[in-house]
């Protein structure tokens, strides 16, 4: 197997990985790993598509009530009036 990478590139990452004590490959591989790792992890947190769904609908709340209580007392004051 051959992977083609900038010359330059290379050259830092050698320089890293013997300031390390590891080989250039070690670096590679280890850093191939974090990446895959990190992007599962990213994709597992991600919102539902339900959720993403959902974002917007109703009516705005005012930012000091948050979980809404003061726009259901509302409503039920105009509901029961």
């Amino acid at each position: 197997m051959e992977i083609t990478i900038d010359k330059d590139l290379y050259l830092q990452a050698q320089s890293y990985a013997q300031q390390q004590g590891l080989s250039i490959t070690a670096v590679i591989e280890s850093f191939l790993k974090r990446f895959i790792r990190n992007s599962h992890a990213a994709s597992e947190q991600s919102i539902p598509d339900i959720v993403l769904s959902l974002l917007g609908a109703g009516e705005p709340v005012e930012e000091d009530d948050i979980n809404g209580r003061q726009a259901y007392y509302q409503h039920l004051t105009e509901k029961h009036q």
